[in-house]
């Protein structure tokens, strides 16, 4: 069974003027399209070719001789948690349990977003921002390249994507005016509320 491009949940210029229609056109329809075809090509014919992406995440992660699987697979897998983090007129602040945990671990809704902002723009190079559940507790960390908590035991809730292409079109090479955008503008906090209620 081939994996496929699962398709955005809102229309590409849903998100503007925070990403615009031709971003999204771009890192889906071509970026996350490339990591979908590319997984597919090197899975074929094997075992893995039958298994989800978060097994192949977990199987291959460690082994650098299978560090091509594991990079695109851990890419699919990344982007369509992504475009599940962000709404149209999203942003503002959680309710709930979310905010509950963010006041009791990370100092409140300010102070994550300054430290969720560091974490991102402070990503040297290629990668992602996370917000974590791990052990009942959050934690903001970032990874490089394709690494994703799934890949080291935690249980993502939120991320920002820092690679060029998510925000070159709109913001050249202004990261911290796009995860401020981000933070402010796009985030899903139901979303992050349900991956929440699912952490182990």
């Amino acid at each position: 069974m081939a994996f496929e491009l699962p398709p955005l949940p809102y229309p590409k210029n849903a998100l503007e003027p925070h990403t615009s229609a031709q971003t999204l056109d771009f890192h889906h329809g071509k970026h996350h399209q490339a990591y979908v075809t590319n997984l597919n090509n090197l899975v074929k014919g094997s075992p893995m070719e039958n298994q989800s992406l978060e097994e192949i995440i977990q199987a291959t992660a460690k082994d650098a001789s299978k560090a091509g699987v594991f990079n695109n697979a851990a890419q699919v897998w990344n982007h369509t948690f992504f475009w599940n983090c962000m709404k149209p007129q999203g942003g503002g602040a959680p309710s709930g349990n979310i905010a509950q945990a963010i006041d009791r671990d990370l100092g409140g809704l300010a102070k994550f977003k300054d430290d969720f902002k560091a974490a991102a723009v402070g990503q040297f190079g290629s990668g992602w921002a996370w917000l974590v559940a791990s052990g009942g507790k959050l934690s903001i960390t970032r990874t490089p390249n394709a690494v994703n908590p799934l890949a080291e035991g935690g249980n993502a809730l939120l991320t920002c994507d820092v690679w060029e292409h998510a925000y070159y079109l709109d913001y050249q090479n202004r990261r911290p005016d796009f995860v401020q955008a981000f933070l402010d503008h796009l985030v899903n906090w139901d979303f992050v509320a349900q991956n929440l209620s699912k952490a182990r």
